[in-house]
């Protein structure tokens, strides 16, 4: 069983910063695409960046120019580097991955999420 376990989230003000950590443990031949969700109250779970194996990335339109998206590879990890954050950003944060467990087996996995509260 692969596990993904979040890390970073917090209470910031209004223009201030947090990056995100996800990292992967368990049985891994090797991550695909990587990728951060959000969801909050009376909202429908959305994409906010995502990343390949071979590093392309995709970023909702909402958090372009302010949040960064980039994995280690070595450290089966995936980073959210969050500026400029606004009282929209306030969600819980999932972590998501394409985990290869072995050749030709390729599972989706979610963590159990980290709560970012971004204050006026």
């Amino acid at each position: 069983q692969v596990q993904l376990v979040e890390s970073g989230g917090g209470l910031v003000q209004a223009g201030g910063s947090l990056r995100l950590s996800c990292a992967a443990s368990g049985s891994i031949f090797s991550i695909n695409r990587m990728g951060w969700y959000r969801q909050a109250p009376g909202k429908q779970r959305e994409l906010v960046a995502a990343i390949t194996s071979g590093g392309t990335t995709t970023y909702a339109d909402s958090v372009k120019g302010r949040f960064t998206i980039s994995r280690d590879n070595a450290k089966n990890t995936v980073y959210l580097q969050m500026n400029s954050l606004k009282p929209e950003d306030t969600s819980v944060y999932y972590c998501h991955s394409y985990v290869v467990v072995s050749r030709g087996y390729e599972y989706s996995y979610w963590g159990q999420g980290t709560q970012v509260t971004v204050s006026s």
